[in-house]
């Protein structure tokens, strides 16, 4: 199996993978996916009762949302995660599970109404750096005279676990698209070619299929001037699959990546020793 990287950015992805076949692409899909480890918010601290500011003005700890829906769209905030520097908490050398910095991030929410709490006013207690990627995401709009102070918990979890966890989103692949124009075969994904997705794409799965050109689409009408056709023959290649995904922020996709097969070849690695012991 070969992979190409055909377009890369922080947070989305395009990859080539040949000499393959739909299971292997499946099997990396479903890693990306649910497999692939980040850090998100755990545990929710609520402080209760009055909260005095320093002008004296006294305000009260609630808001218009339970607590629940509150540390719910907490936990959903995606947090900037480094793999080669957290642990899981359960299997921390350091603290055996008790909590510290190299399994544990800890934030604090200390804002006063009347105003909307974003993910701008998740403050880590430590780096700035692990300030979430995000700044616009909306929490819970306070009223005169409310406030909010919370201390959270982030640690590191799986997608397969809570959605929370889940790192990639839009993780899809797709036969490499096959055109013919007349007797020139030509390159789907090749930036040059006029392909228009709605008009040439196969839903054939390997074999050819005759799709014909609309004469109002634009895609279509300049694709029909260069190459003189009405129609174009479209297929798939079976052998090499277009997989695309996109991350949530908290890790880049190149991060992702790496980490998504890495998980794949130690499990093939123990697939294979453990195959053998059964000889």
């Amino acid at each position: 199996m070969k992979i190409k990287v055909l377009s890369a950015a922080p947070e989305a992805m395009r990859l080539l993978i040949e000499e393959t076949e739909p299971a292997y692409a499946n099997a990396l899909r479903r890693v990306l996916v649910a497999d692939v480890p980040k850090m998100a918010i755990e545990d929710v601290e609520f402080h209760l009762g009055p909260i005095r500011a320093e002008d004296g003005k006294e305000y009260e700890s609630v808001s218009p949302l339970f607590d629940e829906m509150i540390a719910h769209r907490l936990g959903l905030i995606p947090i900037p995660t480094d793999l080669g520097l957290y642990n899981r908490r359960a299997d921390c050398p350091n603290c055996h599970g008790e909590g510290c910095p190299n399994c544990t991030i800890i934030y604090s929410v200390n804002k006063r109404g009347p105003g909307l709490v974003t993910s701008a006013d998740l403050e880590p207690i430590g780096d700035t750096k692990l300030r979430p990627a995000d700044l616009k995401i909306p929490i819970v709009k306070l009223g005169d005279g409310q406030a909010m102070l919370v201390y959270a918990t982030a640690i590191l979890g799986d997608g397969k676990d809570h959605a929370k966890w889940q790192s990639t989103h839009g993780v899809g692949y797709r036969y490499y698209p096959i055109l013919k124009a007349g007797t020139k075969s030509l390159d789907a994904l090749d930036p040059e070619v006029p392909f228009c997705k709605s008009h040439m794409q196969s839903t054939a799965t390997d074999e050819e299929e005759t799709l014909e050109l609309a004469s109002d689409c634009k895609t279509c009408k300049k694709f029909m001037d260069l190459y003189k056709v009405e129609s174009v023959k479209a297929g798939n290649d079976p052998t090499r699959i277009v997989m695309e995904f996109e991350t949530d922020g908290s890790l880049s996709t190149k991060a992702v990546l790496v980490a998504a097969l890495d998980i794949l070849a130690k499990r093939f690695s123990e697939t294979a020793t453990q195959a053998a012991a059964l000889a």
